[in-house]
């Protein structure tokens, strides 16, 4: 019945930028923290950025710090992922989640909810 869909992703040449939508179904995405992970090939997933249901955000990586940022849209319920400066070391899938309950925040580490991905490659 619940349903994370993230999108957005494509090929851009490195120093690029890619803005990623993360929508649910079947409940509303401004009562829950919402979170972005990655996971490149041959690696492990990592978590990216999260932003709480209050707007407080949250860096899971010091390397995306000045050139990512998260946003939420109420109006539309939709979670962005701005990525400006991009580098080939940003390739990966890139998903969004959510905890199973929205007791859960950006650092309790309860993510239940996950979407699809969406693959965004860089390259020249």
């Amino acid at each position: 019945d619940v349903q994370l869909q993230a999108s957005g992703g494509g090929l851009v040449q490195p120093g690029g930028s890619l803005r990623l939508s993360c929508a649910g179904s079947g409940f509303s995405l401004d009562d829950y923290a919402i979170a972005w992970f990655r996971q490149a090939p041959g690696k492990e997933r990592e978590g990216v950025l999260c932003i709480s249901w209050r707007g407080r955000i949250t860096y899971y990586q010091d390397s995306v710090k000045g050139r990512f940022s998260i946003s939420r849209d109420d109006a539309k319920d939709t979670v962005y992922l701005q990525m400006n400066s991009l580098q080939p070391g940003d390739t990966a899938v890139y998903v969004c989640a959510a905890p199973a309950s929205s007791d859960y925040g950006c650092y309790d580490e309860k993510f239940g909810r996950w979407g699809q991905g969406t693959l965004v490659t860089v390259s020249s």
